[in-house]
């Protein structure tokens, strides 16, 4: 639809109401409906024809529709000098050799208008397209005459040097694809737009492309966009003009020009409604957010705080002892059968190494001596404890690893592996081992001496 067939309603909270006259059986009538997304093909603001449709941009603006081109361009290129203004930072950019820009002057009226610093030059009036409101002055006399013509137009001109162009080159690009044609003039008119022209592809050169891709980041980005360049006859390139979305169509791949701004906007609409991060997808679906799993080593295998069941040993390196925490008397779980089936010993009444798992480097066969750690426990003493009648303290250690069951969470291999570790650290000792066998032999004697004077 045109713009001149469209009228509607922008509301803060419910969008932009459309309402669009179309002919059925012959009658116009008018269809509403809430559109999503807008191509713009069609200049909104021309002075030649008295075509002013800037409200309806602001209008769908307001409604917050997305848009190819982006309404907040189609709404700055509604001024060819407010344009030229962009080229111009872009010529400052990249500097003349890369991007060369055509000398141009701007007057917002009429009364500036005294004389050009040179002739022929070609002013142009107010805001138009197809080569409508220019004209080419020869002498300071016509000059003077298209000044009075500005003055009752009531509107702002450019004036530039005319330039003797060979042929006319246009850079076109539709979203990635880049396009790149020559025209020249037949009917012999300055304008090479105008009367009969000759129209041909030329390759795609880095400088063109240099030129569309600088021009396509001006007023936050254009979609589609070609440059206007004159080629003079001495071979110099001349940038004039900038053209947004409501270019029109030139050459042999119209069509394949119109399927390109189709998928560009689909692609776009695409973008819209699933945009990244919210598309279920099997690596990230939809759902709240899962916590992080913890490792082993935070408990996750082991037991809990706060409960009293012990922790499995790891294969082959040290244990710590399984009372690190006191056992609780008289529960099931923490009572332990003699290897002959007496009466069940609570770990209180039995000798140290019963208090520990099985297989631990840090036990010695002598029950006098004690580990480092359990000499820092509560409860626990380093001191040999006295010799009960007529037994040996070395026949109640033997006895007493003889009464420790093997740990039921290992395997045959652990508590091989767990035996030859005690065996090796029973038989280097450390120097509190040795002086608790010392301390064992001495309270022998004194038993043996005892005994005897009895």
């Amino acid at each position: 639809a045109e713009f001149s067939e469209l009228n509607l309603a922008a509301y803060v909270t419910g969008g932009c109401m459309v309402d669009m006259q179309v002919v059925r059986n012959g009658t116009k009538v008018v269809r509403s409906f809430k559109p999503d997304f807008i191509l713009v093909r069609q200049h909104a603001y021309s002075m030649a024809l008295a075509e002013d449709y800037r409200s309806l941009v602001i209008g769908l603006q307001y409604g917050g529709l997305p848009a190819v081109n982006s309404l907040y361009s189609v709404y700055n290129f509604c001024s060819k000098p407010w344009v030229f203004s962009q080229l111009i930072k872009i010529f400052h950019s990249l500097g003349p050799e890369k991007f060369p820009l055509v000398e141009q002057t701007f007057f917002p009226n009429h009364k500036p208008m005294l004389t050009a610093p040179h002739f022929p030059v070609v002013i142009k009036l107010g805001h138009a397209h197809a080569g409508m409101g220019k004209i080419k002055v020869e002498n300071q006399h016509d000059y003077q005459d298209i000044t009075s013509v500005i003055a009752m137009a009531k509107t702002y001109a450019t004036t530039e040097a005319f330039i003797d162009s060979k042929y006319d080159i246009r850079i076109q690009k539709i979203g990635s694809n880049y396009k790149a044609y020559m025209r020249t003039s037949i009917s012999g008119n300055w304008k090479a737009n105008t009367g009969s022209a000759m129209l041909e592809q030329v390759a795609m050169t880095e400088r063109y492309r240099l030129w569309v891709d600088s021009c396509s980041e001006m007023f936050g980005g254009l979609d589609i966009c070609a440059v206007k360049a004159v080629h003079s006859k001495d071979g110099r390139d001349y940038i004039i003009e900038v053209m947004d979305s409501s270019m029109p169509l030139i050459g042999e791949h119209v069509e394949e020009d119109r399927q390109l701004m189709a998928d560009l906007v689909v692609s776009k609409m695409s973008q819209l409604l699933m945009p990244g991060g919210t598309v279920p997808s099997p690596l990230r679906p939809w759902g709240p957010p899962m916590k992080p799993a913890k490792s082993p080593g935070q408990g996750q295998l082991g037991p809990q705080l706060g409960q009293p069941q012990p922790r499995p040993p790891t294969q082959g390196g040290p244990r710590q002892a399984q009372s690190s925490q006191p056992p609780r008397s008289g529960s099931p779980s923490q009572q332990r059968l003699s290897p002959q089936g007496q009466q069940p010993l609570s770990p209180q009444s039995g000798s140290p190494q019963q208090q520990r798992s099985p297989g631990s480097p840090q036990l010695s066969r002598a029950s006098g001596g004690s580990s480092p750690n359990q000499a820092s426990k509560p409860g626990l003493t380093s001191q040999p404890r006295p010799p009960v009648q007529g037994r040996s303290n070395s026949q109640q250690g033997e006895e007493s690893q003889k009464s420790a069951p093997p740990h039921p969470h290992l395997n045959k291999s652990q508590s091989l592996t767990n035996s030859l570790s005690t065996s090796d650290t029973s038989q280097r000792g450390t120097p509190s081992e040795d002086e608790a066998k010392a301390e064992t032999i001495r309270n022998l004697r004194k038993s043996f001496a005892s005994l005897f004077s009895d």
